[in-house]
């Protein structure tokens, strides 16, 4: 009966976006927690990383934080959408 009740409450189309949106946040949340335990050279999971204290590795460091999507970026314009925003603030159209 209970079972019932949640699925004609939730699972309607109207509420597929919001399952679509949150499942997107919780798996970019997981990514990012993956990429920080994985290879951030600040976080030490087993027992022999920890025990050697703190390491001035900043080649290390500097790999971490220039990653494949800062190089992207590094170089363009901080725009969403460049064309629209020219169309609107460029005085020659």
């Amino acid at each position: 009966m209970a079972s019932s009740a949640f699925m004609r409450r939730w699972m309607r189309p109207e509420v597929y976006p919001l399952f679509a949106t949150v499942g997107l946040a919780v798996g970019i949340c997981g990514m990012q927690l993956f990429r920080n335990i994985s290879t951030n050279p600040e976080v030490r999971v087993t027992k022999e990383n920890r025990a050697a204290g703190i390491l001035d590795n900043f080649a290390e460091g500097e790999k971490y934080a220039e990653h494949a999507l800062r190089k992207f970026v590094r170089n363009r314009s901080p725009e969403i959408m460049p064309s629209i925003n020219n169309f609107f603030t460029d005085p020659k159209y």
